[in-house]
């Protein structure tokens, strides 16, 4: 308790004010910058994009079979600030599971905390808080988890029934214009695409949320990979065919989903979630000795049991699943 009020008297009271302003100002001002987004050139980006793939599927071409028909889009979690910055944990997952799934395409770059696409680097309060880490010791983990937050409040829009209308199918439409940029999509009505969403954390309710939207516009079998995440239990149990949700024995922070969101409560049975459950699309596997992140989480690098690393834990568990007993 001293070395708490110490704290408190040299500048950490203040410190807690500072953080308190910046978590409420981020969450207060989130809606608007999607909102901003969506009147500027987002509703307009959407409604061509969707025209054009409604044109496509009445074009009615026949298959390439030349094609790979498989696409796997990894959505990061909260702690990432870019697509383009993965962890060596996910970049090596992600490196083995291209290896292990060649007929898949994998899709790295959709940042899962911007219905722009757009990363953290360059606004200017990352800015600021990138400067103040680097020229004060201790303060890397306080900046840390106040992208964190910022990334939290983004994947809150995807949950919410008011700003995930225009959220969720902004992500969607981010989705298949990196799986375009990768490989053709095969739009004939014949032509089948099996897609695997794959979210860490956050992101796999951001690909929960954007799952409705690609059915509407794919002709597309959906499974979603959940590693550690936190999800309500409405979005995307109904469109997608299949929802894996990997569980650590050490990730306490993936049962935050089932306590926060009412849809997930026991007495809700009538939830998209619970429909799920009962129709055994929705199931849980025990991933290993995981923890939410870090050297020991899901893309950890460290050894786990018996020599193998956390990371390939987890490779193993995917391969593992039955969505790719068809290839």
């Amino acid at each position: 308790m001293g070395k708490l009020l110490s704290w408190l008297q040299k500048g950490g009271f203040t410190l807690l004010l500072f953080t308190g302003f910046l978590m409420l100002l981020w969450g207060s001002t989130a809606p608007v910058g999607t909102l901003v987004w969506w009147l500027d050139r987002g509703q307009e980006k959407l409604e061509q994009q969707s025209q054009n793939l409604k044109a496509l599927l009445e074009e009615n071409s026949a298959p390439n079979e030349d094609v790979r028909t498989c696409y796997i889009v990894f959505l990061t979690g909260v702690g990432d600030l870019s697509a383009d910055e993965l962890t060596e944990g996910e970049t090596a997952f992600l490196d083995q599971l291209e290896q292990d799934q060649p007929q898949c395409v994998i899709v790295r770059d959709v940042f899962p905390y911007s219905a722009a696409n757009a990363d953290v680097s360059g606004q200017q309060v990352f800015d600021f808080l990138r400067e103040v880490s680097e020229q004060a010791n201790g303060w890397s983990e306080f900046t840390k988890f106040l992208l964190e937050t910022r990334n939290v409040w983004r994947m809150a829009l995807s949950a919410d029934n008011r700003y995930g209308r225009v959220y969720n199918p902004a992500i969607a439409l981010t989705v298949v214009e990196r799986m375009a940029a990768q490989q053709e999509i095969p739009m004939s009505a014949e032509a089948s695409i099996q897609l695997v969403l794959m979210g860490k954390s956050g992101g796999a309710q951001v690909a929960l949320g954007a799952a409705p939207y690609l059915q509407q516009w794919l002709n597309a079998e959906i499974t979603v990979v959940s590693f550690g995440g936190v999800f309500n239990g409405n979005e995307g149990f109904d469109a997608a065919d299949q929802i894996y949700h990997l569980r650590g024995e050490r990730d306490w922070i993936e049962a935050i989903g089932g306590v926060v969101f009412p849809s997930r409560w026991r007495w809700v049975w009538g939830s998209p979630y619970h429909r799920a459950r009962r129709e055994e699309r929705y199931r849980v596997l025990k991933s290993g000795p995981h923890a939410h992140q870090g050297d020991e989480g899901y893309f950890g690098k460290e050894e786990a049991d018996e020599g193998i690393r956390y990371v390939d834990l987890t490779v193993q568990q995917v391969n593992q699943l039955p969505i790719w007993a068809d290839e």
